[in-house]
């Protein structure tokens, strides 16, 4: 726009400042909602506002800034993915990468261990956790997210999905992604259903609370207790390119999923895969 036409705007501007009152041009500026307007210095006078923007001064203008910020997200967010069909079982276009997954966690005995191993080799992991466990373990919930590992909603109480109503569904990722996002400060990004079983249900409100769906390409059968050998054994022999690889920190006893993750990450970096985390 050329200089010349910008006076003219300008003096248009604050002429509809003048007669809208000045409270409503402060409302239109306002970068900081957390700042008390009250508190806020006050911008030059516009020729006639006079004694009339002064008296609006004077006045709290909190309930002008409400139907502006009252229904803003707090930070960024992606926006809502499209509606899936199926989750992710891999990750194409990773290169020689790999995901490794954790669920049903924290777990205060079990998860410290898998978080010191990532830390050990300098690795970022899924962790999909649910909401009663969550909520329970806060400080776990934040050691993750604070060494940069991918915090993913798995429902709160790890029904089975297929079963629940849709607002049985909401609730239980609603709930999730509220507690996650309460402790961290984000709410997750990606979403696994419990038992792996899925409906449109579970897709539609997953991607309305912006949220992909994610499975798994190599499901290590941790939870059966198969002794660390065969779970070594499992990940070694399905290992490649973009696979995600299945295991719990909870739910039962972990104490071979723990092993066996120190065991098969040296490995897994020896035969030059990036052990990664999906972006959004």
């Amino acid at each position: 726009m050329k200089s010349d036409h910008r006076l003219p705007l300008r003096r248009a501007v604050l002429r509809l400042a003048t007669g809208l009152g000045a409270a409503t041009a402060v409302g239109l500026v306002v970068a900081d909602p957390g700042t008390s307007p009250a508190r806020r210095p006050a911008g030059p006078a516009a020729g006639a506002a006079g004694s009339q923007a002064a008296a609006l001064r004077t006045r709290p203008l909190a309930y002008r800034l409400r139907p502006m910020t009252g229904h803003t997200p707090p930070r960024y967010r992606p926006a809502a993915p499209p509606v899936r069909t199926r989750p992710f079982e891999q990750l194409a276009d990773i290169g020689h990468a790999m995901v490794l997954t954790f669920d049903d966690g924290p777990d205060p005995l079990y998860t410290p261990h898998i978080l010191d191993t990532l830390r050990e080799y300098d690795v970022r992991a899924m962790f999909f956790l649910c909401g009663e466990m969550a909520n329970d373990n806060r400080d776990l919930v934040r050691r993750i997210a604070d060494e940069g590992h991918t915090v993913g909603n798995h429902t709160w109480t790890h029904p089975l999905v297929t079963k629940l109503s849709r607002a049985g569904v909401t609730d239980e990722l609603g709930r999730t992604s509220d507690v996650i996002e309460e402790i961290t400060g984000a709410a997750p990004l990606w979403y696994r259903a419990p038992y792996g079983a899925w409906n449109r249900n579970s897709f539609e409100i997953g991607a309305a609370m912006g949220m992909e769906p994610m499975a798994w390409t190599v499901d290590t059968l941790d939870w059966t207790v198969p002794g660390t050998d065969t779970i070594v054994r499992r990940v070694r022999q399905g290992a490649g390119p973009g696979v995600v690889v299945l295991s719990h920190d909870a739910g039962g006893n972990r104490s071979q999923s723990v092993a066996a993750l120190r065991r098969y990450l040296p490995h897994l970096l020896d035969d030059g895969y990036r052990l990664t985390v999906p972006r959004r």
